[in-house]
């Protein structure tokens, strides 16, 4: 039996599907994709995670998934579910393990002919400066003092002591720091996993991508943001590493307590919560800040070096370099925002786990730069396609409390995507392509082959035509360097 038959998917459009509310759902299930992409959707449990969600404490109009949905813990990758913030939940599992995982871009003054002849040793020097892969460990090394005040500082740290420029605060999401935060409630393995950690780039699915303006749809908001055709770009992925993932793990053991202490009736012990107002409720919140916080130092100070590299490597000072932050915007985390709900303006707590926000024209949240035009919404692609640059519109925030997708989702499990590289030379097929790629070992590499991936262009275009955000520009990867 397939899931459609299972959770019974009704087509609402081209780009929506419904999950009629059944049994002890609370509200309706709503799925963004087109019919190619359902079939991948139907791959995996995720339709049905979309429905146990709908299961949860003050959930609002709706348990949603984007079109990059895929299997996740608990909620699906590509979740997004509010709450109210007086008499609803708050699930770990609804924002993820790498906590605030998100994506920076930064354009620069150049155009690929200033790059051709030098883009292996930019790779090669990036690859070698800054620190990446599974456990990995930066140079930096902070006194216990010192991590608490990242953790209750964020970016504005890394800026204070030298990495980075005071203008990059503007251009980051929440000016790179959450309000709430409290190193207090941080279990003693989180700190010591996140002493170590700051400034590195991490294994998986983070990358750093050095690529070009391929693609230019919207000429006006391209401009707003700084982005022309053939303009050399560079793309940071990576999160809240060990921290984070520590964080997410302490507070799941106490939440699967509560529920139990509660008598909360779950379809799945990993939908682990407690209520917001709730002590449990309000200490992961402000733990889950703290790794917010650590998350965007960590690429603050990755961007920082990336800089450096940059300068060092093409001989260019930072005025002849430009190397602005465009934007950094976070995939997986919950979000105390105003909504309206039922014609009514509402208090509620937007879990985004693999989904980004996506605020439209004069929200007071978008940076000044970007007001008039709407904010910059970044989507990476896989290593050998595309990713894309997209605006916030004012449709999602009257359907999906203003986001959208994260990336182009998985298609493949690590184990089956190394299964199917097996005997390639990936390394070869992406440099015939024009994609240079270092990564940190070989098993890293098939396990994040192109295929491994949704087709982000397909996941692009639903959110686009859905009209949850708007296309502005498309980036080719052309030096990768991989976790």
């Amino acid at each position: 039996m397939s899931d459609r038959e299972k959770i019974h998917l009704e087509k609402i459009d081209d780009y929506r599907w419904r999950i009629p509310r059944a049994g002890k759902m609370r509200v309706d299930g709503l799925i963004y994709a087109d019919e190619g992409l359902l079939r991948e959707i139907h791959g995996d449990e995720s339709p049905q995670q979309v429905a146990n969600v709908a299961h949860l404490p003050g959930i609002q109009k709706y348990s949603m998934a984007m079109p990059d949905i895929h299997w996740g813990y608990g909620f699906p990758i590509g979740g997004v579910a509010a709450f109210d913030w007086q008499e609803g939940v708050i699930s770990p599992g609804g924002v993820g393990y790498d906590i605030n995982c998100g994506t920076r871009l930064l354009a620069t003054n150049l155009s690929t002919q200033n790059l051709r002849d030098k883009i292996k040793n930019l790779v090669n020097a990036l690859f070698q400066n800054i620190p990446s892969g599974v456990g990995s460990k930066g140079t930096l090394r902070l006194s216990a003092q010192e991590l608490r005040q990242v953790l209750k500082e964020g970016s504005a740290w890394a800026v204070k002591n030298g990495y980075g420029r005071p203008e990059d605060l503007d251009c980051t999401e929440d000016r790179g720091c959450m309000e709430g935060a409290d190193p207090g409630v941080v279990s003693e393995r989180a700190m010591e996993r996140g002493r170590p950690q700051l400034g590195t780039l991490g294994s998986g699915n983070h990358f750093l991508e050095v690529g070009f303006v391929d693609e230019v749809y919207n000429p006006e908001v391209a401009r707003r943001f700084g982005l022309r055709k053939d303009q050399v770009t560079v793309l940071i992925h990576s999160g809240s590493r060990g921290f984070g993932y520590q964080v997410c793990d302490d507070f799941l053991k106490k939440m699967g307590e509560r529920v139990r202490q509660l008598g909360l009736e779950l379809p799945d012990r990993q939908l682990a919560c407690d209520f917001i107002q709730s002590s449990t409720g309000q200490d992961y919140f402000s733990g889950m800040a703290c790794a917010a916080n650590y998350a965007w130092t960590n690429r603050q100070m990755l961007m920082h070096w990336t800089r450096e590299v940059f300068e060092r490597v093409l001989e260019m000072g930072p005025k002849e370099l430009g190397m602005h932050l465009v934007y950094d915007v976070c995939h997986n985390i919950a979000k105390r925002e105003w909504h309206v709900v039922a014609g009514e303006r509402q208090e509620v707590c937007v879990h985004r786990k693999g989904a980004t926000r996506a605020f439209p024209p004069g929200h007071p949240a978008v940076p000044e730069v970007y007001r008039e035009v709407g904010q910059p919404v970044l989507i990476p692609g896989d290593m050998g396609r595309y990713s894309y640059v997209l605006v916030g519109t004012e449709r999602a925030m009257e359907e999906t409390f203003g986001s959208t997708c994260h990336g182009a989702g998985r298609v493949q499990s690590r184990t089956q995507a190394k299964k199917a590289s097996k005997g390639r030379a990936l390394h070869r097929e992406l440099e015939d392509r024009g994609i240079y790629v270092m990564a940190a070992s070989r098993g890293t590499l098939a396990e994040e082959a192109p295929e491994a991936y949704k087709d982000v262009s397909q996941v692009v275009e639903v959110v686009h035509q859905a009209g949850i955000s708007s296309k502005v520009a498309r980036l080719r990867p052309w030096g990768v360097v991989k976790g």
